[in-house]
């Protein structure tokens, strides 16, 4: 028979075909998909990698109402319209369009 290297990252395989028995329709897959790098990462990291997203998020969260609140009590400090009461002031406020974009 012929003699195949295969050639992974990590191993590297001989193989000795002996005979094709198999017609050339019924080619099945060799498995590489369950131990593709996609899938080994999320069964090892799957969640630290959902543990940080979620925490990170929380923080952009938790910053942008922090910042938000703060562009409103400068406005009122400053003798504005509260947004309350008809008042659109916050929309020139800095403060406020980076609590909103973030």
């Amino acid at each position: 028979g012929s003699l195949i290297t295969l050639s992974c990252l990590s191993h590297r395989v001989m193989c000795q075909v002996i005979s094709s028995a198999v017609p050339a329709d019924s080619v099945q897959d060799n498995g590489t998909s369950d131990s593709s790098w996609i899938t080994r990462l999320e069964s090892n990291y799957g969640f630290y990698i959902g543990l940080g997203l979620a925490v990170f998020s929380s923080f952009l969260i938790g910053s942008s109402v922090i910042l938000k609140k703060k562009g409103l009590l400068r406005l009122v400090e400053k003798g504005g319209t509260r947004a309350g009461d008809g008042g659109h002031g916050y929309l020139k406020d800095w403060l406020w369009w980076a609590g909103l974009l973030t």
